[in-house]
């Protein structure tokens, strides 16, 4: 028999299921990065009174009534679980060549900024440099570039 929803045979053994998950996470980062690829993993979180205000939002403003659906209220029920599920993901795949970034959202510009930041150090501090030309290679162009100035 099997979970038709999450397509896993039952029964489902959650804590392992879990654990084995993050774990793939983390070898699959790990793979990246060490193929030259840096992760940068960013957790905004907005507290749950900004979330109140902009449900209120939301509402009170026709263009954004599309965003908000009564789900959305049955969900926000679970605050602690959603708070105890993300720590518990973020601590088990947060990782130094893949460090989680976890953010207060409240304020979208000062976000966002924070953001920029840290991608912009991050891509400082790659090794990047053009390739070198060898000297049969500069010649070359030298002597390319004295038939194209012609």
């Amino acid at each position: 028999m099997r979970s038709a929803r999450l397509n896993l045979p039952l029964p489902i053994d959650f804590t392992c299921k879990w654990q084995e998950r993050y774990r793939l996470i983390r070898d699959l980062e790990s793979h990246l990065h060490g193929n030259g690829t840096r992760i940068i993993k960013f957790f905004l979180h907005l507290s749950k009174e900004e979330q109140r205000k902009r449900f209120l939002a939301r509402i009170d403003e026709p263009d954004k009534n599309w965003k908000f659906s009564m789900g959305d209220m049955k969900e926000r029920e679970l605050w602690s679980d959603y708070m105890k599920a993300y720590e518990a993901c973020m601590s088990a795949t947060s990782t130094c060549h893949a460090p989680w970034y976890v953010l207060v959202a409240d304020d979208k510009e000062n976000t966002r900024l924070i953001i920029s930041l840290i991608i912009l150090d991050t891509l400082q501090g790659l090794p990047m440099d053009y390739p070198k030309l060898s000297d049969e290679k500069q010649k070359e162009l030298r002597s390319i570039r004295k038939l194209l100035a012609k």
